[in-house]
């Protein structure tokens, strides 16, 4: 589909294309757009990280990873739709590099660190340590499962990291934007949301999903569904 925009699905900081199981074909599906999915360096089946050991502008360099890929696939037109760590990609591409991007989609993403997600993350640690999560884990990123965890957490709990911040770029986003959270996210508060609706220039849609926490395309697909086909049907009427 030539004339088509193409969706492209940016994984949380534990994801990877196939963690989101059937939701991004579904999605395209539904509007009958272009799709690319892939997994960033290190996750799922890419190649492990050349260091675990990350930097605060991370997310900035996952960015314009990303517009290599586009470049190279010679896409033009996007959609962008990321979850967590993917949804700050998202922002931050559509910040950097407006050309490729005419609209983002969102879920949980962060802009600026919050005692609820450091406080998300250390349960997650406990969580690694004592239930099955890693060997959940392990069935998607294989051996590289510990550095993937690993590089999460020891970033988003340093000192250092607590001073990251992306709200400047938010005002160079153009392309329209509907940001979805769920009501009960553990890992971030409606503070998010509002930061980014408020600060980015381009018409913004807020939509928090009720009895629902960090993923809602997992948790209550059904309504992520029906505010990206809507939010579709008004860039493409």
């Amino acid at each position: 589909m030539p004339d088509r925009p193409y969706f492209v699905f940016l994984h949380d900081s534990l994801g990877c294309i196939s963690l989101w199981k059937d939701f991004p074909i579904r999605m395209a599906e539904l509007v009958n757009f272009n799709l690319l999915m892939y997994d960033r360096i290190g996750y799922g089946k890419s190649d492990p990280f050349f260091s675990t050991t990350r930097n605060n502008s991370y997310l900035e360099t996952e960015a314009d990873f990303l517009v290599k890929i586009l470049e190279k696939l010679n896409i033009e037109k996007t959609i962008l739709f990321g979850h967590s760590d993917g949804g700050s990609i998202a922002l931050i591409t559509a910040a950097k590099f407006p050309k490729y991007v005419v609209g983002v989609i969102t879920e949980g993403a962060h802009v600026f660190v919050e005692d609820i997600t450091i406080n998300g993350i250390k349960e997650a640690v406990v969580s690694f340590q004592t239930t099955k999560l890693k060997q959940v884990l392990e069935k998607y990123h294989g051996d590289k499962t510990e550095n993937i965890f690993n590089a999460w957490v020891d970033t988003w709990l340093s000192y250092r990291f607590r001073n990251w911040n992306i709200e400047h770029l938010l005002p160079s986003i153009q392309s329209p934007t509907l940001i979805i959270q769920g009501e009960e996210d553990e890992y971030g508060s409606e503070n998010q949301v509002d930061a980014i609706v408020k600060k980015v220039s381009g018409k913004s849609i807020k939509k928090m999903i009720p009895k629902t926490k960090h993923s809602p395309h997992k948790e209550n697909a059904a309504s992520v569904l029906k505010e990206v086909g809507d939010f579709i049907s008004i860039l493409f009427p």
